[in-house]
């Protein structure tokens, strides 16, 4: 899903921006010798791209490295990283102008953007990972919660401007972007953890944030980026079952926020 946004302002700007997808993780199944994820196995980044380690400190996607235009080869030296980064970055290189920028011109819009990109991300991100890698359903209860309680936050600001997404006009913004990975993939939590972690459907307080989710999913720009549901289900089994052994899941093994991770404390 970090990736995923990256992914989606390159899309958004298609015309104006080039750029080439790089594979740089692999997964890898290994039995928990040291009993970390108290499964008896654990599913582990075996493989990193050489050049996403030599250009991230944290190694951890996205991760963008920029193309030199006098040698066309990657200049390592000017990477941009941290998914939210990468949105406005993407946005400024563009040249957009107007409605088609993802970050505002008007200092006060964008300023409030960046405000709701970081709280969405804390509010709405973070704790999707809290409902499948913790193991107590009191854990998981907790983590929902404040997930639906960031969503219905989220819904009361869409319902202030013209709808149906944060910024008046339909202008898709970076906000609407940090959002939409995870709001795709909460299907996932019905087939993980049952009937009683489905998003409503029917509660007054969320419908605004449903014609946000079908208006947003249906873009051109963000429908050819959503991954085949069938297969991403297969892969978020890793956390589900809480085999995965990635920093962000070793974080909330450890009893932090997705967002809180900490590079020394979470490697594996």
């Amino acid at each position: 899903p970090f990736g995923h946004r990256a992914t989606l302002a390159l899309e958004h700007h298609a015309e104006r921006v080039e750029y080439e997808w790089v594979e740089a993780l692999g997964w890898e199944q290994r039995a928990d010798v040291n009993n970390v994820t108290g499964t008896g196995k654990e599913w582990w980044y075996h493989w990193k791209s050489p050049q996403l380690v030599r250009v991230n400190p944290s190694a951890l996607v996205p991760t963008l490295v920029p193309i030199d235009p006098n040698t066309n080869e990657a200049d390592e030296s000017r990477p941009v990283y941290e998914s939210l980064v990468t949105v406005d970055f993407v946005d400024a290189i563009s040249g957009a102008t107007g409605m088609d920028r993802l970050v505002p011109e008007d200092p006060y819009e964008a300023a409030r953007m960046r405000v709701w990109a970081d709280k969405l991300n804390k509010e709405c991100c973070s704790p999707y990972y809290g409902v499948l890698v913790r193991k107590e359903d009191d854990e998981r209860r907790e983590h929902f919660d404040k997930l639906i309680s960031g969503l219905k936050a989220f819904s009361r600001e869409l319902e202030k401007t013209s709808g149906p997404v944060l910024l008046a006009d339909g202008q898709l913004s970076s906000a609407d972007l940090a959002l939409v990975p995870w709001a795709y993939r909460y299907y996932v939590f019905e087939h993980y953890r049952g009937a009683d972690y489905v998003i409503p459907e029917n509660d007054p307080e969320l419908a605004a944030y449903h014609e946000w989710y079908h208006h947003v999913m249906a873009l051109p720009s963000v429908a050819r980026t959503l991954p085949d549901k069938d297969r991403y289900l297969e892969h978020i089994g890793k956390y589900a079952d809480s085999s995965a052994r990635s920093k962000v899941a070793n974080a909330v093994r450890r009893g932090v926020a997705a967002h809180d991770l900490d590079d020394e404390k979470d490697e594996y």
